[in-house]
């Protein structure tokens, strides 16, 4: 390829992630609203509430799949995992656990930018956060019993 034609197909594919991204980001549902400072508080825990995140990521409140969108964004945004392994619903003045099956959240969506040392890998998840894999939310593969292959979870 001539010099030209190297650097039209460099800008090509550079436009191209870039509005990858841009579209990901546009999705998300929660952008700009950040998650509520739950590692600052630390309340008296109350008791276990009746609530479980399934395995697909369907929150469940005393047996009934929750419908409302902004309800699961809300409960997500107080959303603690502490180091006794269980996870919490923590507001400043409560603390009340909850039943998670594996993860509290899915990847529904994922874009990768660059390459090499400069690759991006992007996932907005199913209650509409975006999160950029990295040091602060570094990427883990856990071997899959039932398929024999490997799942990968990155920390929100």
């Amino acid at each position: 390829m001539t010099e030209a034609a190297d650097h039209r197909e460099e800008s090509l594919t550079a436009a191209t992630e870039a509005r990858g991204l841009e579209a990901l980001v546009s999705r998300a549902t929660r952008a700009g609203k950040g998650q509520a400072p739950v590692e600052r508080w630390n309340p008296a825990f109350c008791d276990d509430l009746d609530m479980e995140i399934k395995q697909d990521g369907t929150w469940f409140y005393l047996g009934t799949p929750i419908g409302r969108m902004p309800l699961v964004q809300l409960f997500s945004s107080v959303l603690r995992k502490d180091e006794d392994g269980r996870t919490y619903l923590v507001t400043p003045v409560e603390k009340v656990g909850i039943r998670v099956a594996d993860a509290p959240f899915i990847a529904v969506e994922m874009d990768v930018s660059g390459a090499g040392d400069g690759q991006i890998i992007t996932f907005r998840t199913n209650v509409g956060d975006v999160v950029e894999a990295g040091a602060a939310h570094p990427l883990r593969f856990v071997d899959e019993d039932e398929t024999g292959g490997l799942k990968p979870y990155v920390l929100v």
